[in-house]
């Protein structure tokens, strides 16, 4: 079961992340959006839409530090075990509450206004699902395991990270995630869920960037209306012919 769990089923979600996209890419282009829906209203999401994403921003910076960052090179450039806790802890906080609170603005907005409660896809609420499972697991295992102790404090950069770490290398050791507290388990099965689900949801806007318009030509316009240009605008009193 380990082995499932920590080797078979991080590499199949990591799989179809991969093939997905790619799949996306090549035969649904004009999907590849984010389905936007600021033209049905704009006030909820001028507030939501920068909590959440400026907070995400932190939220992904943490993760790759915590991961991809082996503890010695952080001690080699003199960061202390206490000084890393505590930026992470409270780094951590702050933009979790800030993904948490622009999330739950984006979701209310969403099923309270009809137009855009209209145009979400049954996907859209499969993933909103998934992500906010993943965000609360997340703040849990920062508030249980870092602040509050609870079950003995755990030290996921010895076990988690390791393990993420070696799952990369393609040389996993699911013996590291077998011993870590079920919350960490319940957030990385999560986490490689939404991976999952990643390409077939409005999340491929991730991987959009409108470098085009850097170098595309200016776009002329020009109006039909023969009144309208070089030519003197009519007065409103001028009798039609």
């Amino acid at each position: 079961m380990d082995i499932f769990l920590w080797v078979v089923v991080p590499y199949i979600c990591l799989t179809v992340f991969v093939v997905g996209h790619f799949w996306r890419y090549r035969y649904d282009k004009f999907g590849w959006t984010t389905r936007s829906s600021q033209l049905y209203e704009d006030r909820l999401l001028r507030i939501g839409s920068p909590l959440f994403h400026f907070g995400l921003l932190g939220v992904v910076g943490g993760h790759v530090i915590g991961l991809l960052v082996p503890e010695s090179w952080t001690a080699a450039i003199g960061v202390t075990k206490e000084i890393y806790h505590l930026v992470a802890v409270v780094g951590g906080m702050i933009a979790g509450l800030l993904v948490l609170a622009g999330l739950a603005i984006l979701i209310y907005r969403r099923r309270t206004v009809g137009p855009v409660f209209s145009a979400t896809t049954r996907m859209d609420k499969v993933m909103y699902a998934f992500l906010a499972a993943a965000i609360v697991l997340g703040m849990w295992n920062t508030i249980a395991g870092s602040i509050l102790s609870v079950g003995g404090h755990y030290d996921y950069r010895e076990g988690v990270s390791v393990w993420y770490r070696s799952f990369l290398a393609v040389q996993p050791r699911p013996e590291l995630m077998a011993d870590a507290p079920i919350g960490f388990q319940l957030h990385a099965l999560v986490a490689f869920a939404l991976f999952a689900l990643w390409p077939f949801t409005r999340l491929v806007h991730v991987f959009s960037a409108p470098l085009g318009y850097l170098t595309r030509p200016y776009i002329v316009y020009r109006t039909r209306d023969p009144q309208l240009g070089t030519h003197r605008p009519r007065r409103g009193w001028d009798r039609v012919q």
